[in-house]
């Protein structure tokens, strides 16, 4: 008899699980305007290579510092971007890792009367943390599916740090 696949609850508890050990791991020693161009290059980089179309938002402090708008992408693209980096500002973690922890048929709307018009639980935007600071920005693409833009924002963040994600990899 073969393994029963994992329902989707089970499959969100592991998510999470993996998620919170990746925002542990993905900690800065500092962070400035210059690594978030490092950042959003290394990003568009990455896209490019592979014929992906994003677009891309690095923050520090609510103020933007990094964007381009890849070719193949459009405005929806950039609100979108806007809308899960509106909740990961909020919320201090990935904005995956929001819509993974509610409810089935919940929304930040219903849970928290956060307009789904400016709040976004897709994955794609993560928490930028420095070390004995906490969360002082957002790292944000939109234009593949989710759990993709996810795991490519902290891949990338990753290995701007060298940090190896190997042990803790949504795959």
């Amino acid at each position: 008899m073969g393994a029963h696949p994992m329902t989707k609850t089970t499959e969100a508890t592991r998510d999470l699980a993996i998620i919170a050990k990746q925002e542990e791991l993905l900690q800065f020693n500092a962070f400035d305007n210059a690594m978030a161009w490092r950042l959003g290059e290394s990003i568009k980089a990455h896209c490019e290579a592979r014929q992906l179309a994003v677009t891309i938002e690095i923050r520090i402090c609510r103020y933007t510092v990094f964007f381009y708008a890849m070719a193949g992408t459009s405005a929806n693209n950039a609100d979108w971007a806007r809308r899960k980096r509106n909740t990961t500002e909020l919320q201090q973690r990935s904005s995956y890792a929001v819509g993974l922890a509610l409810l089935e048929g919940q929304t930040l709307e219903s849970k928290s009367g956060l307009p789904a018009r400016d709040y976004a639980h897709h994955g794609g935007s993560v928490p930028i943390r420095v070390k004995g600071v906490g969360c002082i920005g957002t790292a944000t693409i939109s234009g593949l599916p989710q759990r993709d833009d996810h795991n490519t924002v902290m891949q990338l963040m990753a290995d701007l740090m060298g940090v190896d994600l190997t042990a803790c990899s949504l795959s």
